[in-house]
């Protein structure tokens, strides 16, 4: 059986994660808007990965019979300044994320919730390659720096991602 503590901590990840949903939909549209496409499409598939991991919580807090809370999301930023400067605030987020997803291991730990510990680790092992893949555009897009080539070929490397 779930903790209160436990079910209470996971809803509010629910939130954070349809947060980032919301926040990547937003960059997807200021890179669109710019006219980089490729940017807008790789932002577009991480909000959906987003939202299934919203729903991956979400399923599992009614399996553990707890109740699902769902919250306000809060607006995100409309306007960042660059495509390197999105990718700067998409890692950014997803170190926040990761001390998110930390601190609901310590919480199960200490709860001695062996079920939510084993569920968590499918997104204690998500956010390594969350936080890698968005350092690797980043260190990308300072190696070009503002150079337009430069950035068109990111642009449609991201554009390549599967969705």
């Amino acid at each position: 059986m779930i903790s209160k503590k436990v079910a209470e901590a996971l809803n509010a990840q629910i939130n954070k994660e349809l947060y980032s949903s919301y926040l990547y939909l937003a960059m997807a549209a200021y890179c669109k808007a710019e006219g980089l496409g490729g940017f807008a499409k790789w932002m577009g598939v991480q909000a959906g990965e987003e939202r299934g991991h919203a729903m991956k919580l979400y399923g599992y807090l009614e399996d553990q019979g707890a109740k699902v809370l769902l919250g306000a999301i809060a607006a995100p930023p409309s306007d960042f300044g660059s495509a390197r400067r999105v990718f700067e605030e998409t890692l950014a987020h997803e170190q926040l994320i990761t001390a998110s997803i930390h601190a609901l291991v310590d919480l199960a730990v200490k709860e001695k919730d062996y079920a939510t510990q084993g569920m968590l680790q499918w997104f204690v092992n998500e956010q390594v390659e969350e936080e890698s893949t968005a350092a690797e555009v980043v260190a990308k897009l300072k190696m070009v720096g503002g150079d337009a080539r430069g950035i068109f070929m990111v642009d449609r490397e991201l554009g390549a991602r599967a969705g």
